[in-house]
């Protein structure tokens, strides 16, 4: 697959674009791969940008991941992936404008997590993802 060089669009600056499939579907993702980036997520962005069909949160490790959804502007689903890239559960979230807001937590340890809007994707239960240099 290709990493694309440009910024992800409006909100995601400093973001780099990849493609990667799921199953038999191609995305084109926001890879969050540090720790400001993954912070960050997307935190005061109404609406992805044309083109753009969510965000790849990529760790160093596998390990257990809580999100939270303060000043998160649109309803998410979160798909949470071992470290075999295989996908192991799907949380519902939805947006939080002020403190206290609840958080969700992935099902087990994962290495990934991809952020989409809600509804717009039905991936299987153990569906892969990959790409060219595997995220």
């Amino acid at each position: 697959m290709l990493v694309l060089a440009a910024c992800a669009g409006p909100g995601l600056e400093g973001f780099e674009t990849r493609d990667i499939r799921i199953g038999d579907q191609t995305l084109t993702v926001a890879v969050a791969d540090t720790p400001s980036l993954r912070q960050q997520g997307l935190r005061g962005v109404e609406a992805l940008p044309e083109g753009l069909d969510g965000v790849l949160f990529v760790f160093e490790e596998t390990r257990p991941a809580v999100f939270g959804m303060l000043d998160t502007l649109i309803p998410l689903d979160i798909w949470w992936f071992d470290e075999e890239g295989a996908l192991v559960g799907l949380t519902e979230m939805r947006p939080c404008p002020a403190e206290p807001c609840p958080d969700y937590a992935s099902p087990g340890s994962v290495a990934r997590a991809l952020e989409t809007p809600a509804g717009e994707f039905a991936f299987p239960a153990g569906a892969k993802l990959s790409s060219g240099d595997n995220p």
